[in-house]
């Protein structure tokens, strides 16, 4: 299963990353952020998912490495500075660096998803509460960027001569509006999900304990 599992998250980055979007990255905000969306916040947890709890888990015995509230920040500061004009500018138009920013998401979105899921110090209520903390945080600053793109009144970002204003401002909003659903519904889910499981395994150990004593 969880062979199967990571295979599907493997797939996925081979369709990002070897298929059309690049290319169409070049020329639209929308699909750039189609390829960022997929790789943080679909392929990451599909993988983190796979691996957590198993012998490939990264927190396992190296809880404190992968703390989720500073593993959030990380990813934030990755995500926003990739976002910059100039760096997303570079991304979208040089190899090196589009390669660059799609490695570091990949990297970063891995990092925050195995911290917040990941080893069996993830079913301790401070682990927990941790990775919840870290998974919601990161929703609302998701939430923040794709809206700060959704709702601005000019283009952000250069797209070339031969795009007009109007088409490069739809186009952003677009990109906006992907990454403000996808991006807030992914970590929003997974810390909803890591509530449920919160709570399930509180109440389990609440009924062993009773059924401890007489």
């Amino acid at each position: 299963m969880r062979a199967s599992v990571s295979i599907i998250g493997v797939l996925l980055l081979a369709v990002v990353w070897l298929g059309p979007l690049p290319a169409l990255a070049r020329y639209s905000f929308a699909a750039h952020m189609t390829m960022h969306m997929a790789v943080v916040a679909a392929a990451a947890p599909i993988i983190a998912f796979a691996v957590a709890g198993g012998r490939y888990d990264p927190v396992g015995r190296r809880a404190w490495v992968a703390a989720p509230l500073v593993a959030s920040l990380i990813e934030m500061a990755i995500v926003w500075g990739w976002h910059a004009p100039a760096l997303h500018e570079a991304a979208r138009h040089h190899a090196w660096a589009l390669v660059a920013e799609q490695g570091s998401f990949l990297v970063a979105g891995l990092l925050l998803w195995a911290s917040a899921i990941g080893g069996e110090h993830a079913h301790r209520p401070a682990r927990a509460a941790s990775g919840i903390a870290a998974l919601l945080f990161t929703s609302m600053h998701m939430t923040l960027l794709g809206a700060l793109f959704t709702l601005a009144v000019r283009p952000l970002f250069q797209h070339g001569a031969t795009v007009t204003q109007a088409a490069a401002l739809a186009d952003q909003q677009l990109g906006g509006a992907i990454m403000l659903i996808v991006g807030g519904a992914s970590y929003l889910i997974g810390g909803l999900w890591l509530t449920a499981r919160m709570l399930h395994t509180g109440r389990i150990g609440t009924v062993h304990r009773r059924e401890s004593f007489p």
